[in-house]
């Protein structure tokens, strides 16, 4: 099979509950797995671009098939809109479609010229365990990527009914008019860790195996 790319979600990491439980399944299965960390132990300077071009070196070329979960599912269905001839299927879950406009929302204008201001803001970081500063650089870079990627592969979009950071309308309003986009809504939250089993055998029958 294709090789597996697993993109993490943001302020996490490599190790993220999800990433080694599909990691585990997926060498269980003889079937390559990679996950790059995204922010590449720079949490300051984390861009879109940036990212883009972590998972580019990741996937050197291809063909892949790319899982993302969140922000990572945002990022996997941005990489196979830009290059289509390297990814072959993704897996989204709970993918963090409209990020650059619902990114911006989420804060207050003054909260958003204090960011501007200081150059940073404090974010917990889930994959180092800690707070880091995150750079107002991925605000203003984020703006030049689409809401929604125009990618034309295969996809399955995995997404909580309760997810309380990333509603499932947004998946379901991607999916809408994209028949090759499959959507399966799970009984959820945002993280997916309590229907992990549901994840495998949906994932596992997607592509095939």
């Amino acid at each position: 099979m294709t090789r597996i790319v697993y993109l993490h979600g943001f302020a996490s990491s490599p190790q993220s509950s999800k990433a080694r439980f599909f990691e585990q399944k997926f060498r269980a299965a003889g079937v390559s797995f990679d996950a790059p960390r995204l922010d590449e132990g720079d949490f300051s300077r984390l861009t879109i671009g940036g990212q883009l071009a972590v998972v580019e070196r990741a996937v050197a070329g291809g063909p892949v098939i790319l899982i993302g979960s969140s922000l990572g599912g945002y990022l996997a269905a941005l990489y196979a809109a830009l290059h289509p001839d390297q990814v072959e299927k993704l897996v989204l879950l709970a993918p963090a479609f409209h990020f650059p406009s619902r990114w911006k929302a989420r804060f207050s204008p003054e909260e958003l010229a204090e960011w501007k201001q200081r150059g940073t803001k404090s974010f917990f970081h889930y994959g180092d365990n800690t707070r880091r500063e995150l750079g107002y650089r991925l605000i203003e870079e984020a703006a030049a990527h689409a809401d929604e990627p125009a990618f034309t592969q295969p996809a399955l979009i995995i997404h909580g009914r309760n997810d309380d950071v990333v509603p499932a309308a947004a998946s379901q309003h991607f999916a809408q008019g994209r028949p090759n986009a499959k959507l399966l809504l799970v009984d959820s939250g945002h993280e997916l860790t309590g229907v992990t089993g549901l994840l495998w055998t949906s994932t596992a029958a997607f592509l095939a195996m």
